[in-house]
């Protein structure tokens, strides 16, 4: 009989855990939703979500620069108590871990998306995640730079828009490009940080093209720069003499490299970056052994493909 007993008790805490994991709620919080690589991150999620039966709210910060505003919807997902998990994408490196901190705290798991949080500031706050999973962003643009320098001559005149200075993921993307054009002999006269602003790169490029007669490529860190850029080239009657290649792989990028315009872009697939940190966090919560915390934990690194004409 005590036999007998003790295998229901086995079989009540089996059933009772296996529940309470399926029971789990969970927030993804955002940088924003207003390009096509947030929304297609947005959407992908919250499917994967329902399709995977689990029990997700989706948030999103207003902007990229929407600092004070993503803190703020950080903390009330803390205080509201409601969630054993929470994935981030943060505006930048620092703007969220002290509410990460208060995540750790309350005993709240935390993943980390796309843009990483900054180590040596997470080590000084004592704050920890789980995970965390991106493109790998320096390759991106070393793709990008690899490839528009394979169109031109050895010392060709070419330059880099960069997206928020001080971003990382901007960072890294020009890194790459810019040695990718090293290593391909190339001439970078100019690199600029152009704030992921449309306008502001097409204004920029404007100025390269007048600045420099020989410029013959430019790589921009987004597709919304990229798509300023190449409407500056437009403007300048130089279309097929300069070449432009963005990242990102927005809708309205890739229609204007289909319509001949824009060069190329290095497509992320960022519905699948937001899925992936979903699945670690569920996995994280529900083996928590299995995932150390850390100030910053291994990438798990999700592929990018090229986008060109040819």
């Amino acid at each position: 009989m005590k036999k007998v007993l003790a295998l229901v008790l086995v079989v009540c805490v089996v059933l009772c855990g296996a529940s309470a994991a399926m029971a789990a709620k969970y927030a993804v919080i955002l940088k924003t939703t207003n390009s096509d690589f947030w929304r297609a991150m947005y959407d992908g999620t919250a499917n994967y979500a329902k399709e995977a039966g689990l029990d997700v709210d989706m948030f999103a910060a207003q902007s990229d620069i929407d600092y004070e505003g993503q803190l703020a919807i950080l903390e009330n997902c803390i205080n509201s108590g409601a969630y054993q998990g929470i994935a981030i994408a943060p505006c930048n490196g620092v703007n969220l871990i002290a509410g990460v901190k208060n995540a750790n705290q309350a005993g709240i798991t935390i993943w980390n998306i796309d843009e990483r949080f900054d180590a040596e500031e997470m080590k000084r706050q004592e704050a920890v995640c789980v995970g965390f999973d991106s493109s790998d962003n320096v390759q991106i643009g070393h793709m990008g730079g690899e490839y528009l320098a394979s169109l031109l001559a050895k010392g060709a005149h070419v330059a880099v828009i960069e997206g928020l200075a001080g971003n990382q993921s901007s960072e890294d993307r020009a890194n790459g490009a810019k040695s990718a054009f090293r290593e391909a002999e190339m001439n970078i006269v100019a690199s600029k940080s152009c704030d992921w602003d449309r306008q502001m790169a097409m204004d920029t490029a404007m100025t390269w093209i007048q600045q420099f007669p020989d410029l013959k490529a430019i790589y921009c860190c987004n597709d919304g720069m990229a798509m300023g850029a190449i409407q500056a080239v437009i403007v300048s009657g130089k279309l097929g003499e300069i070449y432009v290649c963005g990242t990102d792989g927005d809708s309205d990028a890739i229609q204007s490299v289909k319509d001949g315009n824009l060069t190329a872009t290095v497509a992320q697939d960022s519905a699948n970056i937001g899925i992936t940190a979903l699945k670690g966090l569920v996995a994280a919560v529900e083996n928590p052994a299995a995932y150390p915390a850390s100030s910053q934990p291994e990438k798990t690194p999700v592929s990018a493909v090229l986008v060109s004409g040819k």
